[in-house]
């Protein structure tokens, strides 16, 4: 699973309100001809981005090249199930990356267009948000 090897601090406070605005940045293609852009503004957990990569890998057969353009640096923190209230915040319990819409998730380069875009909406159905599929033709 995708994790920081080392962070700051162990936990860090929410400030959902940034994800409902639109991407300014990581909002191209930058690597590959084809990507996956996120339409809607969600946390995406470590292992649904792990479940697209592999829904995607394996749907090109392991060919071309794949760059995931997002990465779970947020640790989301929750208190066990019938625990009081209060004696401080909850421990790490997974990692969370917040993506806003317009933000590129998945690139791929060196596999034909069609393959390509059954792959990508194959992984964008692993995810919590809407997802599109553009190339770099579109794009230019």
């Amino acid at each position: 699973m995708l994790s920081p090897k080392r962070t700051k601090h162990r936990k860090k406070q929410r400030h959902a309100e940034s994800i409902r605005q639109r991407a300014t940045k990581g909002n191209s293609l930058a690597f590959g001809d084809f990507g996956l852009v996120s339409l809607d503004g969600k946390w995406i957990t470590n292992r649904q981005i792990e479940a697209a990569r592999v829904a995607l890998t394996r749907h090109i057969k392991r060919g071309g090249k794949v760059w995931i353009r997002v990465f779970p640096d947020i640790p989301y923190t929750k208190k066990p199930a019938e625990t009081r209230m209060g004696k401080g915040k909850g421990g790490p319990e997974y990692w969370v990356a917040p993506v806003k819409s317009g933000t590129m998730l998945f690139e791929v380069a060196g596999v034909p267009a069609e393959l390509a875009e059954s792959a990508m909406t194959l992984a964008g159905s692993k995810l919590p948000v809407k997802t599109k599929f553009v190339a770099r033709r579109d794009l230019e």
